[in-house]
């Protein structure tokens, strides 16, 4: 760390806590004003999504557990009773931005016990091929796709179709 000739951690903390950043390592690698420390934080935020989770709904009445329900970002549980679980699940699939798409083979059933996982930015029928294998896109014919992303159960689709979440998705091979 260089000395500082207007900066001192006083000041530095205070300004940190203007923008509610409250635990951060700093590290000033030059002597920096007030302005430059302003233009760094600014610059430099990165927000993460948040899930806040309020255990031991089993000790609260329902009326309490409707209030918790509306406040945003949060999920009760119960860990004892491994109560709402499935709810906290869903919220991080959802805060994470990520989707489930299953695979089914021809001629067996789906398989949901190992989804695979796309972001909500990739989220065509040429990136889960690509999520499988790369050389798959090349044999790429169509797919049978199953699901919310569909009208009709199944329905025959080309690389370029969207895909949503827990869709079932079967490819077919040139021959």
């Amino acid at each position: 760390m260089v000395p500082q000739s207007e900066l001192d951690l006083d000041l530095v903390k205070s300004i940190l806590n203007e923008y509610k950043i409250h635990n951060a390592d700093i590290t000033l690698r030059c002597d920096a004003t007030t302005d430059d420390l302003i233009d760094i934080i600014e610059g430099n935020r990165v927000y993460i999504p948040c899930i806040y989770l309020l255990n031991k709904i089993d000790q609260i009445s329902v009326e309490e557990l409707d209030i918790i329900y509306k406040v945003p970002h949060c999920v009760p549980i119960s860990a004892h009773h491994k109560w709402n679980f499935d709810d906290l699940l869903e919220k991080m699939w959802d805060y994470l931005q990520l989707l489930r798409l299953y695979t089914k083979p021809k001629g067996q059933l789906p398989d949901y016990e190992t989804p695979v996982v796309l972001s909500r930015s990739k989220h065509t029928v040429e990136d889960f091929c690509n999520k499988i294998h790369r050389t798959i896109i090349k044999e790429f014919k169509y797919a049978l796709v199953w699901g919310e992303s569909v009208k009709h159960q199944p329905q025959k689709v080309g690389k370029e179709h969207v895909l949503c979440d827990e869709d079932v998705v079967q490819i077919v091979k040139k021959v």
